[in-house]
């Protein structure tokens, strides 16, 4: 084996900030750090700069500057629309259509929910994490008073029938929200045309190359919701709070190269996903987790029989390979992932997975790298596994 390198494959979770961004943010830290509610100059500059953002995002999204509304990330801009959307319109209803499959940005909400008197709707999902949009219809009650289904899964990367789910809730005028935080910079999204049945959409700027601590919900006009935090008149009386100015134009400079070449970013992780791919699946007792073609260009989601996902963990970063076992928000659980078991994944299986999320920071040479380490990994493991036997083995 050659020489040990730094190999981050965990896109996923978060993004290095890029230098242009961190530009973006220094004058917001130093010089110009007055708060943006203020009347002088150095507070003006700070709302030009929010005011500037938002217009950046709502033209990357195909939205309007004023359907975007600043939050702290993807886990307020869900906890928002869930919770937000089910209060304002509890009297017309206590019914809200999910899956097992989303973040826990959104489950735990909903589980929040159930504590109050709502009712949740789990909509199964295929062997792929495909929802089925007949079966979202089929769910809609008469007090049905949300839809809630993620763009892309953050740990497999399949990319649900977003575009009908949302033709079904319009067609029912019920609202639809869409965790979209994984497919910013992934997928062209034009929120006024092509998307213009979501209300809702969260995203979160250290996805996408931006600072963490900071994201948007975009909220469709005339989508009855409830404020979020209250206290001051900041984003519409919505959202109160002494914005995080510095954040919000670092998110608008990145969401500007994020958006610039999608199809040229895509093709780029693809080829790298492709290769990276057979290359793994050539290792025993291994299967690809997630739809095999619709799915987000830099993921891939494996599970390695006869070994546990942690083990191998750690075994990689000795190697220098930073990848995880699923969402880095679950990372301190010992449990199996929960989408894993939604598509039908056995447990001890699903305790051997694996995710390697490609993005910006990774080249060809990456790819050989893991190819090299990785089988030889998952060999050590099983040598010291009491359940494993090489293949012919088995077969006697």
């Amino acid at each position: 084996m050659g020489e040990t390198r730094l190999v981050y494959m965990d896109h996923a979770a978060t993004t290095f900030t890029k230098p242009e961004v961190v530009e973006t943010m220094l004058p917001f830290l130093k010089e110009h750090f007055g708060n943006p509610s203020s009347l002088y100059s150095i507070g003006r500059e700070g709302r030009e700069a929010v005011e500037t953002t938002r217009k950046k995002l709502a033209k990357a999204l195909g939205a309007r500057p004023e359907e975007i509304y600043f939050t702290s990330g993807g886990t307020e801009s869900d906890n928002w629309a869930i919770k937000g959307t089910a209060f304002a319109r509890q009297k017309k209803g206590k019914h809200i259509i999910t899956t097992p499959i989303e973040h826990h940005a959104v489950l735990y909400p909903c589980e929040y929910l159930e504590t109050q008197g709502f009712d949740v709707t789990y909509l199964p999902v295929d062997r792929y994490g495909l929802v089925d949009p007949a079966e979202v219809e089929a769910a809609i009650r008469k007090d049905t008073v949300l839809i809630s289904v993620m763009y892309a899964n953050n740990e497999i990367g399949t990319i649900e029938p977003v575009l009908e789910i949302g033709k079904v809730a319009r067609k029912h005028e019920i609202p639809f929200h869409t965790d979209a935080v994984q497919v910013i910079g992934k997928v062209p999204l034009d929120l006024q045309r092509e998307h213009k049945d979501v209300d809702m959409l969260s995203l979160s700027s250290h996805k996408f190359y931006g600072p963490k601590g900071v994201g948007a919900l975009y909220i469709r006009e005339g989508t009855e919701i409830d404020s979020y935090m209250h206290g001051g008149a900041q984003e519409w009386g919505k959202r109160a709070g002494t914005e995080n100015v510095a954040g919000i134009a670092g998110m608008g400079k990145a969401i500007e190269l994020a958006t610039a070449n999608i199809e040229g970013h895509n093709e780029k992780l693809r080829k790298m996903r492709s290769r990276l791919m057979a290359g793994i699946l050539e290792i025993p007792y291994c299967r690809l987790n997630g739809h095999p073609e619709k799915r987000l260009p830099g993921n891939l989601n494996f599970s390695f029989e006869y070994i546990e996902g942690e083990s191998l963990l750690l075994m990689l970063d000795q190697m220098g390979i930073c990848c995880s076992t699923g969402s880095a928000c679950s990372s301190g659980s010992s449990d199996p992932s929960h989408v894993l078991r939604a598509i039908g994944v056995p447990p001890k299986t699903a305790q051997g997975s694996l995710r390697l999320t490609l993005g910006d920071a990774n080249s060809e040479e990456d790819i050989d790298y893991v190819l090299e380490v990785l089988p030889e990994v998952v060999g050590k493991l099983r040598a010291i596994s009491p359940f494993y036997k090489p293949a012919n083995e088995f077969e006697k």
